[in-house]
């Protein structure tokens, strides 16, 4: 028998909740076959099967936390069994009430479930199949990879998992079915309040992000950027079919050598003592439907911009996937938060703790602006501001690598070596 434990995935991973089966009780399965998915505090992983066998005795269902290295269920060979006793004391439901309680949930209408799981959220229920939160289809990982590939809405899909969410399943029913229309519905207030369960990743997301405004005195600088040059440079990108460069990056190629230039900046507070990097790994902030993630762009100092636009594609995918490892997003010594493609003029953001900094990146928009004192032009511009820990960076030291920052950005060609 092969037991198969909570992994552990990233030095900080003290506890995994499982967000699904993808096989069933007595299915069979090869060693290292994804049997589950699972959501650690950073992200959302595949469980791997680590033998070949009769997966069987699960201990906990979809939405249950337990610890690394507890059993979850176990991989028996031909002509085995589960030893008497075994996981008793291990899961918090045993495999026969689970399938009790699995049964059950599938028993209840889907308009009830919708009641009983999200009453607020509504509206005028008139088919099984109508979805009360359009924006945010409740969808495991896989049915969401599934539907991106396969073309399926999600919003207009009606989950067969527990507490209605979408599985894979759902969207090849849809994918075989083909095409529907999309129902019409009337969204009302209902005048009841909704209690909102905060999932692992939202948690963690706001522990720290308290945790940084109350123990990191935060200062700001912004600045004024602009783009026409890296707007021509991005059109040339284009015209020579050598692949997609967005602002993010110019901007992330721009920190990377400012850093460089200011290692005090590149730092983090150690109570007694402050610690220079020697190297600079830029995490970048990506909204995901759950809160919020940053992968790291390791060594970007060392990167060509190519480069780091090919990391930052790939790693801004992974995690809209939910494939990001934990190792992908441990390590930053500096952020950047982009909120360009959300037609915003100006916002700051919470330092992404340990690092000692973060900069927020605006909307690019055209603004007339003054060339001289008697001449004005319409420029592409977008402003840049930097968050700053004071116990580690002092204002004049801000402001200075802002302009540095800056400066790479109004002459882009320096970022092109």
């Amino acid at each position: 028998m092969t037991e198969v434990i909570m992994p552990k995935m990233g030095d900080g991973m003290e506890e995994g909740t499982l967000l699904e089966w993808l096989k069933k009780d007595g299915e069979k399965v090869a060693s290292g076959e994804v049997i589950g998915n699972i959501q650690t505090d950073k992200a959302t992983l595949e469980l791997e099967s680590p033998g070949s066998g009769t997966l069987t005795g699960l201990l906990i269902g979809a939405g249950e936390t337990v610890p690394v290295g507890k059993p979850i269920a176990a991989i028996l060979g031909d002509g085995e069994k589960l030893p008497e006793g075994w996981g008793g004391s291990n899961g918090k439901a045993a495999p026969q009430k689970q399938a009790k309680v699995a049964k059950e949930e599938k028993a209840v209408p889907e308009a009830a479930a919708v009641k009983v799981e999200k009453p607020a959220e509504v509206a005028a229920v008139a088919a099984p199949a109508q979805k009360a939160d359009a924006g945010r289809a409740k969808a495991s990982p896989l049915a969401k990879r599934l539907a991106a590939e396969k073309g399926v809405e999600l919003t207009a899909l009606s989950g067969s998992g527990p507490g209605g969410r979408i599985v894979a399943e759902d969207v090849k029913s849809a994918v075989v079915a083909g095409p529907k229309a999309a129902p019409v519905s009337s969204v009302v207030a209902t005048g009841e309040d909704r209690k909102v369960p905060l999932n692992n990743l939202r948690r963690i997301m706001a522990q720290r992000t308290a945790e940084s405004k109350q123990t990191a005195p935060h200062f700001y600088v912004s600045v004024e950027v602009d783009v026409e040059k890296i707007e021509a440079l991005r059109e040339f990108f284009k015209e020579e079919e050598s692949g997609k460069v967005s602002i993010n990056d110019f901007v992330v190629k721009a920190c990377a050598l400012a850093l460089l230039q200011m290692p005090e900046v590149n730092a983090t507070y150690q109570g007694d003592h402050v610690i220079q990097y020697g190297a600079v790994h830029v995490g970048v902030a990506v909204a995901v439907d759950d809160g919020l993630l940053v992968p790291v762009i390791k060594n970007a100092h060392a990167m060509s911009l190519r480069q780091i636009a090919d990391a930052s594609r790939s790693l801004v995918e992974k995690a809209r996937a939910g494939k990001l490892h934990p190792d992908e997003m441990s390590g930053s010594t500096f952020s950047i938060s982009n909120m360009g493609m959300l037609d915003v003029d100006n916002f700051s953001a919470i330092i992404n703790q340990p690092n000692a900094a973060i900069v927020a990146i605006s909307t690019a928009k055209r603004r007339v602006v003054p060339v001289n004192d008697e001449e004005v032009e319409i420029r592409m511009v977008m402003n840049v501001t930097g968050s700053f820990d004071h116990r580690v960076v002092d204002g004049a030291i801000g402001a200075r690598f802002m302009n540095v920052v800056r400066d790479y950005l109004q002459n882009p060609t320096r970022l092109l070596n």
